[in-house]
C-alpha cells in the first residue's frame, strides 16, 4: 500500500459549489475509484487560503495503468468538467502534475 498526498487551490468564490459536488459524489466515480485500487480517499479545505489537501491510499500493483483506466473514464471525465473549474493549479506543481504531489515525511499507525 502506497500512501499519497496532493495539494491544489481553489476558487475562493466556488468552495461552496466544490462541497455540494462532494456531498454527493456520483457513484459511478466511487466505483471507478475502488476499482482502480484507490482507498481511503479524503479531501480536506483550509480557508481562508482557499487550498485543498486530498489523501488517498493505493492499493494496486500498476499504479500508472490504474491512473490511466480513471483518465479515460466518460464518468471520471464528466465529473473533472465539474470539479476542474473550481480548482486552481499551483504555479510550482511539475509539468506533469495537475494535484501536485507531496513527499511523506512522516507517518504513525
Amino acid at each position: 500500500m502506497q500512501r499519497m498526498g496532493m495539494i491544489i487551490g481553489i476558487d475562493p468564490q466556488r468552495c461552496e459549489e466544490y462541497k455540494l459536488l462532494h456531498a454527493n459524489v456520483w457513484p459511478s466515480i466511487l466505483d471507478r475509484l475502488a476499482r482502480s485500487n484507490i482507498k481511503n480517499y479524503s479531501i480536506f479545505l483550509r480557508e481562508p487560503e482557499n487550498v485543498l489537501f486530498g489523501y488517498w491510499e493505493y492499493h494496486g500493483d500498476d499504479y500508472e495503468k490504474d491512473m490511466a483506466d480513471i483518465s479515460r473514464d466518460p464518468e471520471t471525465q464528466r465529473w473533472w468538467r465539474l470539479c476542474t473549474p473550481c480548482q486552481k493549479p499551483l504555479v510550482t506543481r511539475s509539468d506533469s502534475e495537475y494535484w501536485a504531489k507531496m513527499e511523506e515525511i512522516f507517518h504513525l499507525d
